[in-house]
């Protein structure tokens, strides 16, 4: 009766161990960024009765909800066993481009883009799945064809398996048309390829692809004339001030307004009176501007860059194949995804309509970002528990140095 209760004792110690060992920076820098996240959407629908119906709470409600769904979703992650991990990963996959055909099929068209699946009461935006979709679609390529082995060069059928992973989503995302999603998926693919140790010449090959599709795309007017117009607008804001240029130059003054210290939460004179668009969700960070300043903004900046860099040091500290490639592919997304909402309200960027990842409202962005968290932890939690978490510093940092494996 008494060797059964020690190894339950044993099993539990293990657990809390297990759970001890999470990557607690970023986990710390992803809840804070959820808090500000609740607060600045909070401020800015606050005062929007054409949005909130007269519940001045309504949004604030609603991305608590998010943020507690999306910290339940990180965890499941987290815990899954890093087998179960690769056996899902295709049926994520697969998921992700039966959402994709079906936005096309019976999706909502919103701002122009037909990227919304409305089911009952909610709305699911399945191309923001999809980008996790892809990072580990072509992760998994790798590390399949090569049995977990790491390589220094990855051959042509791989970038080919791999491009072929991300085609069917970007078509799809295409036809919708996102075109801020596939600009994101672009630089995290990119990203992808040559984390993967992809010969330069293929990179440069796809740099100069992706090139040519997009005057392609503007010269054989594919794209709809609104988003030409914005790419315009962010050439030149005068050109289409009560247009296009609009939501810049709107985007400008909120920011600018800030100063140094900012204006105060809720006390924001542009977010009050509701004159940038989009506010709550793709302009979100005009709200940090505006009413906490330049510190506040930076903040949020440091944030993501702890983010980013927790992110790049897993994908460094793993000797899994799948879990490095994963991981540097994550940190592309997010670091190219944050840089084009943060330059859109800085108007160095043009408008493109993506979300600022952990920060901007929305169930379908939160839910995709907490599981690429949920995804780094579980790398992070299986490099600390394999042999070579037990190797001694020097030889471990040959080791990820070198490809000795």
């Amino acid at each position: 009766m008494t060797a059964p209760r020690r190894s339950t004792v044993s099993r539990r110690t293990v657990d809390l161990r297990r759970w001890a060992d999470l990557d607690w920076i970023l986990l710390g820098a992803v809840i804070v960024l959820g808090m500000l996240s609740c607060l600045l959407v909070w401020s800015a629908t606050v005062n929007r009765d054409d949005l909130t119906g007269g519940d001045e709470r309504a949004f604030l409600a609603k991305q608590v909800v998010n943020l507690g769904i999306g910290l339940v979703l990180m965890a499941m992650v987290a815990a899954t066993d890093h087998r179960w991990v690769r056996i899902l990963a295709p049926v994520a996959y697969l998921l992700a481009v039966v959402g994709l055909v079906l936005v096309l099929v019976m999706g909502s068209t919103v701002n122009g883009s037909r990227s919304w699946l409305m089911i009952g009461g909610l709305s699911l935006q399945p191309s923001e799945l999809a980008k996790l979709a892809v990072v580990v679609g072509m992760a998994l390529v790798v590390a399949e064809r090569h049995d977990g082995r790491w390589r220094e060069r990855v051959g042509a059928a791989d970038v080919g398996l791999m491009l072929a992973v991300a085609g069917l989503p970007a078509v799809l995302i295409l036809a919708q048309p996102d075109l801020g999603t596939m600009l994101v998926l672009t630089a995290t693919v990119f990203g992808v390829i040559a984390a993967s140790g992809a010969h330069r010449r293929w990179l440069l090959g796809l740099g100069l692809g992706g090139v040519a599709v997009a005057a392609v795309a503007v010269l054989s007017g594919f794209l709809e004339e609104y988003q030409v117009d914005r790419f315009l607008a962010f050439t030149d804001p005068t050109l289409d001030p009560r247009g296009a240029g609009y939501n810049v130059e709107q985007a400008r003054i909120a920011v600018g307004n800030g100063g140094l210290f900012g204006q105060g939460l809720f006390d924001g004179s542009q977010t009050r009176a509701g004159f940038v668009p989009e506010q709550h969700t793709d302009f979100v960070f005009t709200v940090a501007g505006e009413e906490l300043g330049l510190i506040g903004a930076m903040l949020i900046v440091v944030l993501l860059g702890i983010v980013l860099w927790r992110a790049l040091h897993i994908a460094t500290q793993t000797d899994d194949v799948f879990g490095r490639i994963a991981a540097a592919g994550i940190a592309c997304w997010f670091g190219f995804q944050a840089f084009q909402n943060v330059g859109m309200c800085l108007g160095i960027m043009p408008v493109t309509g993506v979300p600022l990842p952990f920060v901007s409202y929305g169930g379908s962005s939160m839910f995709a970002g907490m599981l690429a968290i949920g995804l780094l932890q579980n790398i992070h939690l299986r490099t600390l528990s394999s042999p070579a978490a037990r190797m001694q510093p020097a030889k471990r940092l040959l080791s990820a140095s070198f490809g000795q494996r």
